[in-house]
């Protein structure tokens, strides 16, 4: 299975700037994807966030973030603010995408009152993925990130995952045999994930008819690793009743972060789930079960 770069270029090519000079960003992490292949880094991961300060505002990808190599006061985790300096990707044709210079990122700190994000992102929550596909379709440079709300979750399907690809594999096996003499220890390969994720679902769209979407999401796969010990149906059971029971529960307000390829435009995943609780009124149920 081929995993892209989650919202991120399809290669690991250098991006040339369209701007004199790096720009400072200030951004809330919402999205940290799970890692992928890169036959430079190792591993690369796809990051999700919110602009903060004028003039960069709105939702921003940064790719390539070599998350592994961070050291330990620039690994940042969701709904972080950070700093960083980072260039406009002009060989990725997505508006929002981003080169970010990973040494310099800092963490001003973590968001961790659940009202001030929602007064952030509450505002940019939108009803309609079938608009955003439909838009796509007709423009594929038009917008490739969004918070989608969903209203009826049917599912989250979990299946073995079945192995990297074979372009996948031969990234890893490039990494792995650079030599580079400054290194301490020796190189290891990318895992893949046990197990894929997608979610079945409708959006507020009165049309709708319904949208499976592969989740790509770090907490997915931290958590499949932390289940390394249980059978493949007792860790899919626990995947489930995380991912699905409890962030996608009767008491929460969900939307997904959804975001989709430089390869392939029309083709979105989700990227993380959004779920603040509800007030105890305005508890429902949306997850059949």
């Amino acid at each position: 299975m081929e995993q892209l770069p989650l919202w991120g270029p399809s290669t690991d090519d250098e991006p040339k700037s369209v701007l004199a000079r790096p720009a400072r960003l200030r951004l809330l992490i919402t999205v940290k994807a799970a890692p992928n292949p890169s036959a430079r880094y190792g591993e690369t991961v796809c990051v999700g966030a919110l602009g903060l300060d004028p003039p960069w505002t709105g939702w921003i990808r940064l790719y390539p973030v070599h998350y592994r190599d961070l050291d330990d006061d620039s690994k940042f985790h969701k709904y972080d603010v950070i700093h960083v300096e980072a260039l406009p990707a002009r060989q990725d044709q997505r508006r929002e995408s981003w080169k970010p210079i990973v040494d310099t990122i800092t963490t001003e700190r973590h968001l961790a009152s659940r009202q001030s994000r929602r007064s952030l992102l509450d505002p940019l929550v939108e009803d309609s993925m079938c608009r955003l596909n439909k838009q796509i379709r007709e423009d594929p440079s038009g917008r490739s990130i969004a918070l989608i709300r969903a209203v009826d979750i049917s599912a989250l399907q979990v299946k073995r995952h079945p192995g990297w690809s074979a372009e996948d594999r031969k990234k890893i096996e490039g990494y792995l045999n650079q030599l580079d003499l400054l290194e301490p220890t020796k190189r290891s390969a990318l895992q893949a994930p046990r197990f894929t994720g997608a979610y079945r679902y409708r959006c507020a769209d009165r049309h709708c008819r319904g949208h499976q979407q592969t989740l790509w999401d770090w907490e997915f796969v931290a958590l499949q690793r932390r289940l390394n010990r249980l059978t493949d149906a007792e860790a899919a059971e626990q995947l489930r009743d995380k991912f699905l029971n409890q962030l996608c529960g009767a008491d929460r307000d969900v939307a997904f972060y959804v975001g989709n390829q430089a390869a392939r435009p029309q083709s979105f995943s989700i990227g993380g789930v959004y779920a603040p609780r509800r007030p105890a009124a305005r508890h429902r149920s949306h997850v059949n079960r």
